[in-house]
């Protein structure tokens, strides 16, 4: 009948086909439903896929898709805004599956890292670990680290663990750095070595650069075009590395910002030594880095009594200070730009309060009575915030009504949250890495669970809470055939013990 159509009555005016779908492109969902109503010709016109697609994308739903995926795309939007609202009701009153992601003989949790799902852990006994909790089963492998020197005395340590869509990196306390690609399997496919101990690790978000920091020098490894792995830049500095991050989306050599005690540079292959921002007595806190911008935390003393404790946002194209953020009695702890919605950030401070700024008008929008003790990470959308404390708990926010929504507690500080629309990631990590009166016998590699850390993992879609009929004890993969006589759970069954 559509085919038929050649001219659209518009009162006492007949127009093309065309040029009246021309005209319903102006119009919302709310008009299309009402014009459908008028007559038979109007509700085909109003009905065309044209202009549901056009909607369904305006609205941020499908955007991958072409307009020949879907049959008919008003179900479409309709199925996705219904999905959206129950996820957000799932969120609120927390709804849903939480699962805990434990690897017992790895020993006590050393860093937690985390992208779209995937999470990747580094523990004492020099082991990595993934899960994929975007499967029912969470199975993912155990990287397989670099054998040392002869293979003798314990592995070390694992300092730091970042991961992306495409690399997974573990720098040691030894100071060696291994590099695994996700889509390569479990052994590493670069490897390189420090002479001291690294402070910190920064994988690009999008990227494939790596950037360590160890004692006066930071490096910058990543692979050409052929695969091999090269040393874009290494570079000098005169104080030790607190933070360091690599700007995401930079076309050519990787650009990193590192803030060794109260200087921050920007270092590029071909300015090398450029300071971004450097004052004497003003120590940085924390860091983070967005691809245009970098934002970050400066302590100040007693006597500057009119200067508080500040956020500072510095374009990194032109190099310029846009605006200093919160007047803070307290350090500021943690800082997340890259994650926040456009011209805001999220911010915890030391003074148990987080903080989402409006970096257009240089202001507050939001402050939140949050922790007992500091915060040490956060994270926010358009409507939530999830933030973290030294204390162990996770508190769920919503940003406009100001009002806790729920919170959890474990033992251990907060010191990784990760969440998108339908899942959420938190890790518990322990300070004390060596606990006293945890093993009777050196060798003995069993350590209460209590001191180990824990990685939660949230579910809120529904399409995921049909594998809790299915018992946990059936999740196992049967890789491991031994276990510690107290630390049996149903999650990690064992055939022999």
């Amino acid at each position: 009948f559509q085919n038929e159509i050649n001219e659209v009555p518009f009162f006492d005016v007949q127009l093309p086909y065309e040029l009246a779908l021309k005209i319903f492109r102006y119009l919302g969902k709310a008009e299309l439903g009402r014009c459908a109503q008028v007559s038979r010709t109007w509700k085909i016109l109003a009905e065309d896929e044209v202009l549901w697609y056009r909607l369904c994308q305006e609205e941020g739903y499908l955007l991958d898709m072409s307009i020949s995926d879907h049959s008919c795309w008003k179900l479409a939007l309709k199925n996705c805004r219904a999905r959206e609202h129950m996820l957000k009701t799932n969120w609120k009153n927390r709804v849903g599956a939480v699962s805990q992601l434990r690897y017992e003989p790895g020993g006590v949790l050393c860093d937690v890292h985390s992208c779209d799902g995937v999470v990747m852990a580094g523990y004492t006994s020099g082991e990595v670990r993934l899960w994929d909790t975007r499967t029912w089963d969470y199975t993912a492998p155990v990287l397989a680290a670099v054998a040392g020197p002869g293979g003798a005395g314990a592995p070390p340590h694992v300092s730091f663990v970042r991961i992306n869509s495409s690399l997974a990196v573990a720098a040691y306390e030894d100071g060696t750095v291994s590099v695994w690609s996700l889509l390569l399997g479990r052994e590493p496919i670069h490897h390189f070595q420090h002479n001291q101990r690294i402070q910190a690790l920064a994988l690009a978000p999008g990227g494939t650069a790596v950037a360590t920091a160890s004692g006066f020098q930071v490096k910058v490894e990543s692979p050409d075009d052929k695969g091999f792995w090269q040393t874009p830049g290494t570079f000098e500095i005169q104080k030790l590395v607190n933070f360091l991050n690599l700007v995401p989306d930079v076309t050519g050599s990787p650009v990193a910002v590192a803030a060794a005690e109260d200087i921050v540079y920007l270092l590029k292959a071909e300015d090398p030594g450029k300071v971004l921002h450097s004052v004497y007595g003003q120590p940085v806190t924390c860091l983070d880095v967005s691809a245009r911008e970098a934002a970050f935390g400066i302590k100040t003393f007693g006597w500057l009594l009119n200067e508080p404790n500040q956020i500072l946002l510095y374009n990194l194209e032109t190099n310029q200070c846009v605006t200093k953020v919160g007047n803070s009695i307290g350090d500021f702890s943690c800082v997340n730009l890259h994650n926040s919605p456009p011209n805001m950030l999220v911010a915890g401070n030391k003074d148990r309060r987080v903080r989402v700024f409006d970096v257009r008008r240089g202001e507050a929008a939001c402050s939140l009575y949050a922790h007992q003790l500091g915060v040490s990470a956060a994270q926010m959308d358009e409507w939530k915030i999830v933030s973290g404390g030294q204390e162990g708990l996770v508190c769920v926010w919503d940003q406009r009504m100001g009002t806790k929504l729920w919170e959890m507690h474990a033992r251990h500080p907060v010191r990784h949250v990760w969440f998108n629309s339908h899942s959420l990631i938190t890790a518990n990590i322990p300070e004390e890495k060596n606990p006293r009166g945890s093993s009777i016998t050196d060798d003995d590699p069993s350590v209460h669970r209590k001191y180990r850390g824990i990685i939660y993992s949230y579910e809120f879609s529904v399409d995921q809470l049909a594998v809790e009929s299915v018992l946990p004890i059936c999740r196992s993969s049967y890789d491991e055939v031994t276990g510690y006589n107290y630390n049996i759970g149903l999650a990690v069954p064992y055939d022999s013990i």
